[in-house]
């Protein structure tokens, strides 16, 4: 269960956590710049990309858990290898040169993806902002990976389709209000979104040819819409969705 804080309780702030981040981030850029002869600006583009995903954790962040917590470290971790890959989309040569390496990280990325609610189990730390977090992380992951298929010229931009859907379903719930009601638990949403990471990453191989690439993708966008299907008529049927 979550550990909710009592009103008189102390909330640490998550900044510490977020510079910790930030300093991983810069590392693991100026271990590719060795490892993979990557750029020199690397680290800036990368340390930009974090950035980002660190100012809206600490927007977003609630103060419902007292401290930051394993989990979201964890979660956190996989955000650094996030802000990594996309500070290399600024270099598609990086891409095509070494693409096995990225899509070997990318997969760091996802394995992390299956850590963070394990260990959020573990430490009685689970949390709205934890699985929030999770779920942004796993979205903009998945938008990065359509990006870097397009930036390779594997893919036609209708590709986008597959990272765009969710922040299209968001939007719609601004305009629907039906469409915001929370949705059940769901094992088939989250194997859906795991196979959307894979198949996105298989499709960025080398030895995976630009039309084996199309079709794999295309595939794993009409399982996306089909999911998105079944949420969205099962909110329709809900008595006070409209």
């Amino acid at each position: 269960m979550s550990r909710i804080l009592s009103p008189s309780a102390t909330v640490q702030r998550p900044f510490a956590d977020l510079a910790a981040g930030l300093a991983v981030v810069l590392v693991l850029a100026q271990l590719a710049q060795h490892a993979l002869t990557a750029p020199g600006w690397l680290a800036l583009t990368s340390g930009l990309s974090y950035l980002i995903i660190a100012g809206l954790v600490a927007a977003a962040w609630t103060g419902e858990l007292r401290r930051f917590g394993w989990a979201n470290r964890v979660t956190l971790l996989r955000g650094t290898l996030i802000a990594l890959l996309a500070g290399s989309l600024w270099w598609p040569a990086l891409w095509q040169q070494h693409a096995v390496a990225l899509a070997a990280i990318a997969g760091a990325a996802l394995l992390l993806d299956g850590i963070d609610g394990w260990v959020a189990r573990r430490t009685g730390s689970s949390s709205a902002f934890g699985a929030r977090f999770d779920m942004e992380l796993d979205a903009s992951f998945i938008l990065l990976l359509c990006l870097a298929l397009v930036v390779l010229g594997k893919v036609g931009s209708w590709v986008l389709l597959i990272g765009a859907m969710r922040y299209v379903f968001v939007v719609s719930g601004h305009l629907w209000p039906w469409l915001r009601a929370p949705l059940p638990e769901s094992l088939r949403r989250k194997a859906v979104c795991v196979v959307q990471v894979v198949a996105l990453m298989i499709a960025l191989l080398p030895a995976v040819s630009a039309a084996q690439a199309s079709l794999l993708t295309a595939l794993a966008l009409l399982l996306l819409s089909l999911s998105f299907a079944l949420d969205v008529h099962w909110l329709a049927g809900k008595p006070a969705a409209k």
